[in-house]
Formats: structure tokens, C-alpha cells, sequence
């Protein structure tokens, strides 16, 4: 399954986002939202975001911030996917709509399918978004969605093939899963996780 989608998330240094472009991620994705220790600025963000070619996604991560402050943060750092964590309603995704925009909802909840609220990718996150602690995919209550989705949450190069087989996910993201601590990346696991997403 080559064409897995991978995205690398909360990406804080050139040299991180270069190496994620050179391992082969589809997107990248850079945190606004307050309180992470990956947690990047609009203009920081903008300047990462300039050295990523036109065909990675460039994503900007939110949680329990205004529609205001979305589209700020959006068109300051010029990224071109809007990724929701939290209880956002399908409001916000009419909202944000725009042209040439990505749209991502992020959740921990079962859901049947993607586009429910508007998003055109669903990403299923483990109940604790950030702490790499995994689902139990092989679970019977584990359900996949329709569409397109990824998978999240306690993913790491180690385990990120198996999860892929048991769920069927159409991409795969992670974070804490490719650093070396809390916060920082490890380019030989950014390179590890896309390899092994994709063998």
C-alpha cells in the first residue's frame, strides 16, 4: 500500500520540516493551538511553511479556538489545511470553508464516515490527542470510517505497520511517536515512520 497518506505533525524547525519533505510526508502540520510543547507562532509557522513544495499539505492544528482566530492564524502563516480538535461543530467547518483550503476533523468519537461535518479528511485520534498513547485498534469495537481518514494517536515506527493492516487506514499521522523528547524531533524516526508506514 504505497500511496499511504503520512502526516507529520507539530513540526517546529526547518531542518524537521525538511527532513519530513525529503522522507516522502504528504503533509506537515505546524500547532496554534495554546499549551503544547510543539506550539509554533503564525510567523514562525509562515517561514517553515515557505519551504514546503506545492504538493505537501501544509496544515495548521487548532483546539477550542473561535472561528476568528482560525482564520487568522490560517491566512498569517499561509497554510493551506485547518485541522479541529475538539467538540467543533459543523458550523465551523461551513465557516472555514474556502477555496483551496484542506479541512481536517479531528476526534476521538466512532464516527461512520467522513464528511459528516463538512471536513474532507477525518483523522481518529486516541482519547488523549498529544500523549502518544494508542487506541486498541485490534479492538471489536474499533470500527473504521468511510472515506478518507487517518489513523492517530501512539503511532511510531515500530508499530505503525501493524496498525495500518488491522484498521485499514487510509493515512496515518503522528508526533510525540517521531521525538526523541517531549517536543523535539528525531529526523531518524521521521525517516523510520515513513518507511515503515509504507513497506
Amino acid at each position: 500500500m504505497s500511496d499511504l497518506f503520512v502526516k507529520i505533525c507539530g513540526l517546529k524547525t526547518a531542518h524537521d520540516v525538511d527532513v519530513a519533505v525529503a522522507a516522502g510526508a504528504d503533509a506537515v502540520g505546524f500547532v496554534f493551538a495554546p499549551g503544547s510543547p510543539r506550539t509554533v507562532g503564525a510567523a514562525a509557522a509562515r517561514e517553515l511553511a515557505a519551504r514546503v513544495p506545492d504538493g505537501v499539505l501544509t496544515v495548521g492544528v487548532f483546539r477550542g479556538q473561535t472561528v476568528e482566530e482560525v482564520r487568522r492564524f490560517t491566512e498569517e502563516s499561509g497554510v493551506r489545511g485547518v485541522q479541529l480538535h475538539g467538540d467543533e461543530g459543523p458550523e465551523y467547518y461551513e465557516a472555514l470553508r474556502a477555496e483551496g483550503r484542506t479541512l481536517l476533523r479531528a476526534t476521538a468519537q466512532r464516527v461512520e464516515r467522513c464528511g459528516e461535518y463538512g471536513e474532507d479528511l477525518l483523522l481518529i485520534d486516541a482519547p488523549d490527542p498529544g500523549s502518544g498513547k494508542p487506541w486498541n485498534w485490534a479492538a471489536q469495537e474499533f470500527t473504521a470510517p468511510e472515506g478518507h481518514w487517518l489513523l492517530a494517536g501512539g503511532l511510531n515506527p515500530g508499530n505503525v505497520r501493524g496498525a495500518v493492516e488491522t484498521t485499514g487506514a487510509w493515512g496515518v499521522d503522528v508526533s510525540s511517536g517521531v521525538e526523541s523528547e517531549r517536543g523535539v524531533k528525531s529526523p531518524a524516526l521521521i525517516r523510520a515512520f515513513v518507511e515503515a508506514a509504507r513497506a
